[in-house]
């Protein structure tokens, strides 16, 4: 039986899916010249469709809690995942490792979480 490296977080109006560990690590840089990491984040609402909203209206932002930095994105998309249906995507570059909030922002609800970016 393998076990679950992560799990649900969230309600019904917006989740996503975390690490166990609370770390992402081994991401992708996003640009070879700089420090920073690229990461796909998955935001699911029970009643979110991708066919009628293909560009899902969802703003992520990070905040560096032990050093400074931050980002914003609203470039969001849609995906789909034979567990959930219909789901957003949105990719987030996160300028440096380091301890992060990140925040989803989508139709009037707001969820966040801490993760530590590892290099």
């Amino acid at each position: 039986m393998e076990l679950r490296q992560e799990f649900w977080y969230g309600t019904e109006a917006l989740w996503t899916f975390l690490p166990i560990s609370g770390s992402w690590k081994g991401l992708p840089r996003y640009n070879s010249d700089t420090e920073g990491y690229r990461q796909k984040v998955f935001w699911w609402r029970e009643d979110y469709d991708s066919q009628a909203e293909p560009k899902p209206e969802l703003v992520v932002t990070g905040r560096r809690l032990d050093g400074d930095g931050s980002f914003a994105v609203s470039n969001a998309t849609n995906a789909s995942t034979p567990n959930m249906g219909s789901t957003m995507l949105v990719g987030i570059d996160i300028p440096t490792h380091g301890c992060w909030e990140i925040t989803g922002h989508y139709d009037g609800q707001t969820l966040s979480f801490v993760v530590s970016v590892d290099p």
